[in-house]
């Protein structure tokens, strides 16, 4: 439980060894002093997708939207408080669709807004719809 985890920077994409017991303590970067995590989700692309996905030693929860979704939009606060309440024991992620639809497409996203769950590198839980913090919270913990 002490061992070190690697943590994938939202900042640089930088990882970084940190051990477990510290994800709680702010750590930073170590590469560009940026602080590991901030409560809110990383805007995730096509070319940091696989490395927050296979890197990170914590689950991510990914949620897969558009700005044009009204139901993503209503979903976002929700999706934002999640995160303060999980991390850092959990990372929380965006993905824009419209603006990588190849990836979508890749991950069969049929219908937004989805939530994808990573843990060590594989999706173990997905849900379509729009959820309130406290069913996002709910659901991440039945599955982790």
């Amino acid at each position: 439980m002490n061992d070190p985890i690697h943590i994938v920077c939202p900042a640089c994409a930088g990882i970084n060894r940190i051990p477990r017991q510290k994800l709680s303590a702010g750590p930073k970067c170590g590469k560009c002093k940026a602080a590991l995590f901030g409560g809110k989700p990383v805007e995730l692309s096509a070319s940091t997708f696989n490395k927050f996905t296979q890197r990170n030693e914590i689950p991510i929860v990914i949620d897969c939207w558009a700005p044009w979704c009204g139901p993503c939009r209503s979903m976002a606060p929700a999706f934002e408080q999640a995160a303060d309440e999980l991390s850092p024991q959990v990372r929380f992620a965006k993905l824009n669709t419209e603006n990588e639809q190849a990836l979508g497409a890749s991950l069969a996203i049929r219908s937004i807004p989805t939530l994808l769950l990573f843990v060590s590198g594989k999706e173990v839980a997905r849900q379509a719809g729009a959820m309130s913090a406290a069913d996002i919270q709910r659901w991440v913990s039945s599955h982790i």
